[in-house]
């Protein structure tokens, strides 16, 4: 009877875990020897890849950014290795010899009706892939391992200077690899030495932190007994390696990190030769290249794939440069719709002055619903994008979104439809990539600039992630890492945009510091941009004009009319019930005041409560003129929202989301730059009376804001063309 040191957690959801970008087709358990084994079955092709486990301080999670492309093309199964994840944990060194996470790879494969499959391997993984091949030829393709970590004549005299368990009168150093100090309360004090050498390159703050979660669920306990049984100690039995290796058959590649500091590349270069594979050594690559350089993982095990099992022959039509028109792929942020509206504008414009452009965009919803709408063309391919906006949703509290964070949390979907991105552009040809915002297309071209083979223009409205105060010293270390990287990035490639355009003037740039000893943000920005100035979905009537669309819009010349909106995403909900329970007491100090709550694409009209003089519409397609059409607005503090408010000379009160550094910093540095919109924080508008005094008051005072120019999208269209 196999005896279990604790039961896995299969409910709990680490932080680590949020923002996957695709979710499982099929999932199940297989119990072999008494150990219960957890799976998943993502995509379906004729060719299975099985991500093997690795060492069970982490979960098969540890394959999130290669899952989502590898299941595109091919099956892919996972499994969390005995000892870690859902799997179950049994007691002793023996449960985890080499041989038995061999055997139960085989197990999942016949659970999971897998006749053979391509092995893809993460460290002590690529170990447990060479006995499956050994043992089980028929049913595997191919490996491909990657930072090897296996039991060979390899000497690693760092890591050999202390023997596992042995006492020693130290903790400094791989003295912390060592079972009486994980026993004996240093498990904590390990984990990070471990990730910090796993993942060496700098900027790799993300990568440390999943790790740092997934390993926080292992018992010191069960991790000693995961490494006797590695290293043939406290019963376990070690099999040779170098035997096994001598019976493979199947192709092999070994990707290896040069500067790999948990095993050295010779282990790699080792493995190779005993297996008459390739080796592929990445020059600066530590030990968590899966992690560490996704694209170029997932690129390589592709490609490795397909020479296993080739594809078969594809039919394609290329047209001759000659015979092609001007073709531009557009890529629209999906968070919230002021980007969309702002990139229809542009669209616009350069076709006006290229009439023989044609324009794809690559994007999801909600933007894709503001396209449809303007008859413009979505990229069939955009159906593969991982939504960013439902990202946002569930990490959002009651008016409450950690932006930053938020992001930093969804690095999963970034890869992922990055991924998307370069297949587009390596099927097609584009004469121009426009980005708005495009975190993901930006920062991977950067990391890997040899996949830009086009021009490529770069938009936004804000430069510079920043700390919110609540965030302590933490959160401004890990903005100014973020921001440094970015610097780097831009020094060393700054052919990477061929324009970085600048939705706004020098002076909407906050005048801070990327961070400490870094430059100012708004000196940078200045010499590294082009300003095109607010571009505004159209131009706010006035006089007649105005007075003919309010009655169009259905507006009787005897209400004040309120307009309430909260964006494309899911995240205002809370905002909208706090306006709906001012409202009566608003009616009462003003009768005449009606009210429009626009819940936008992502919001249920019917989950809010009904008030008199109020109208609840979902999506509304021509937003803007709403708001240049009414007397009031109230809004959160997303950028194109508030200036379209103040381009319009509408009066508005603006209740920025919560922890969210865009809305409460960048933003409000603008709208104060235009004495634009009353600023309320989220606890105030949660006083009825409060936000009702403030409607009536705001409504009173009017708007006294600079005028806002009204050519930003041709500036900014004139600025793209000139890249043809």
């Amino acid at each position: 009877m196999v005896t279990m040191t604790e039961e896995p957690r299969p409910d709990e959801v680490l932080p680590a875990d949020r923002g996957r970008a695709c979710l499982p087709d099929h999932t199940g358990t297989v119990v072999r020897a008494g150990v219960p084994l957890a799976w998943e079955v993502y995509g379906d092709g004729p060719v299975t890849v099985l991500l093997m486990p690795t060492w069970s301080i982490v979960s098969s999670r540890a394959w999130k950014a290669q899952v989502p492309y590898l299941a595109r093309h091919h099956r892919v199964v996972t499994f969390d290795g005995r000892g870690s994840g859902c799997s179950g944990r049994p007691a002793g060194a023996a449960a985890y010899a080499d041989r038995e996470f061999a055997e139960d790879a085989v197990a999942v494969l016949d659970a999971t009706g897998t006749d053979s499959a391509v092995l893809v391997a993460l460290s002590c993984g690529a170990s447990w892939s060479v006995h499956v091949a050994a043992r089980h030829p028929d049913r595997v393709l191919g490996i491909f391992a990657i930072g090897a970590s296996c039991g060979l004549a390899v000497a690693q005299p760092e890591r050999e200077r202390y023997a596992w368990d042995a006492r020693h009168d130290t903790d400094r150093g791989w003295a912390k690899y060592n079972k009486w100090h994980w026993l004996e309360g240093g498990l904590d004090d390990f984990r990070e030495f471990f990730f910090d050498r796993m993942f060496h390159e700098p900027h790799s703050t993300k990568q440390i932190e999943d790790c740092l979660d997934w390993s926080s669920t292992i018992a010191p306990r069960v991790l000693v007994d995961t490494r006797a049984g590695g290293l043939g100690l406290d019963g376990a039995v070690l099999e040779p390696l170098e035997p096994l290796c001598a019976q493979v058959r199947c192709p092999v590649t070994v990707l290896h990190g040069s500067e790999d500091r948990i095993r050295s590349a010779a282990v790699g270069a080792r493995l190779a030769e005993l297996t008459g594979g390739d080796l592929v050594v990445v020059e600066g690559g530590g030990h968590g290249l899966p992690a560490r350089e996704p694209v170029l993982v997932n690129t390589m095990v592709r490609t490795f794939v397909d020479r296993v099992c080739p594809p078969p022959p594809v039919s394609r039509t290329r047209v001759r440069a000659p015979r092609r028109g001007r073709r531009v792929l557009y890529l629209s942020s999906p968070i919230g719709l002021g980007h969309a509206y702002r990139d229809v504008a542009i669209a616009a414009e350069l076709r006006r002055l290229r009439p023989d452009v044609e324009v794809d965009w690559l994007t999801q919803d909600p933007v894709t619903r503001v396209l449809e709408g303007a008859g413009e063309r979505v990229h069939p391919a955009s159906a593969w994008l991982a939504n960013e906006s439902s990202h946002l949703e569930e990490e959002a509290g009651e008016h409450d979104l950690h932006a930053f964070q938020a992001i930093r949390r969804m690095d999963e979907i970034l890869v992922n439809n990055f991924m998307v991105f370069d297949e587009v552009v390596r099927e097609q040809h584009y004469d121009l990539v426009v980005g708005d915002e495009a975190w993901d297309v930006d920062h991977f071209l950067h990391e890997n600039p040899e996949r830009k083979h086009f021009p490529f223009a770069w938009l936004t409205d804000f430069v510079g992630w920043l700390p919110m105060p609540e965030g302590g010293a933490d959160e401004a270390r890990l903005t100014a890492d973020y921001n440094a990287e970015m610097l780097e990035h831009r020094a060393r490639y700054p052919w990477v945009r061929d324009r970085s355009v600048f939705v706004g003037n020098p002076d909407d740039v906050v005048a801070a510091d990327f961070g400490p000893g870094l430059p100012g943000i708004r000196e940078w920005t200045s010499q590294e941009f082009d300003f095109a100035g607010y571009v505004a979905g159209a131009a706010p009537p006035s006089g007649s004009a105005r007075a003919a669309l309010r009655r169009s819009l259905g507006y009787r010349p005897e209400h004040r009319v309120c307009v309430v909106t909260v964006g494309g995403s899911g995240v205002g909900g809370p905002l909208l019930r706090r306006v709906l329970d001012a409202v009566p007491l608003a009616r009462r100090l003003l009768p005449e005041l009606r009210f429009l709550v626009v819940c936008g694409p992502r919001i249920d009209p019917a989950s809010l409560p009904r008030r008199t003089g109020v109208r609840v519409r979902g999506y509304v397609p021509r937003l803007q003129e709403h708001l240049a059409a009414c007397d009031l607005a109230v809004v959160q503090g997303g950028l194109t929202t508030c200036m379209e408010l103040t381009a319009a000379g509408t009066p508005f009160v603006y209740v920025p989301l919560r922890r969210h550094f865009e809305q409460n910093l960048h933003v409000r540095h603008r709208l104060e730059q235009y004495d634009a919109g009353r600023h309320l924080g989220y606890e105030e508008a949660c006083d009825p009376d409060l936000l009702a005094q403030t409607l009536v008051d705001a409504l009173a005072a009017g708007s006294s804001a600079r005028p806002v120019e009204t050519d930003g999208a041709a500036r900014a269209a004139a600025m793209l063309a000139e890249l043809f």
